[in-house]
């Protein structure tokens, strides 16, 4: 599942900042332009947010960038939920394998917060894609 990820020093130098300001185990780091993502293990994001997400802000406000946590899962089509945070997704979310062998998630959300799961330039499902493949092999995520 996640073998195999290469991490850069910095994104290392990240996560054990994260780690030590939170308590939270980080199973990946990714550093997107002004915005860092970390990838919490299953159950550790209520470490990661606590206090009304005050730690994290304090270590936004000292990298000056931006932080998204989202909190892993086992399961591709619960991480991609996970991913799409805080877009109201409706159940259920379909993985499905062309015959090609390309493996694709069908999300659908609210339509009022399809918005918020593409996201700005389409970064947020641009996010999703990316961590879904570095984790699950998945090809596509499509936004219905």
């Amino acid at each position: 599942m996640s073998e195999g990820i290469k991490l850069t020093e910095r994104e290392m130098r990240y996560i054990q900042l994260f780690e030590a300001a939170t308590g939270a185990s980080v199973i990946d780091c990714v550093e997107d332009g002004d915005l860092l993502v970390f990838l919490v293990r299953q159950g550790d994001i209520g470490k990661a947010l606590a206090k009304k997400g005050q730690r994290v802000k304090e270590i936004a406000r000292l990298l000056k960038k931006r932080i998204k946590v989202i909190e892993f899962a086992n399961d591709p089509t619960s991480f991609v939920k996970n991913a799409l945070h805080p877009a109201e997704v409706i159940e259920p979310v379909r993985l499905t394998e062309r015959a090609d062998g390309r493996k694709i998630i069908v999300v659908n959300v609210n339509p009022r917060d399809k918005g918020i799961a593409i996201g700005k330039d389409g970064r947020t499902i641009d996010l999703a894609r990316y961590l879904a493949k570095r984790h699950f092999d998945i090809d596509h995520i499509i936004v219905q």
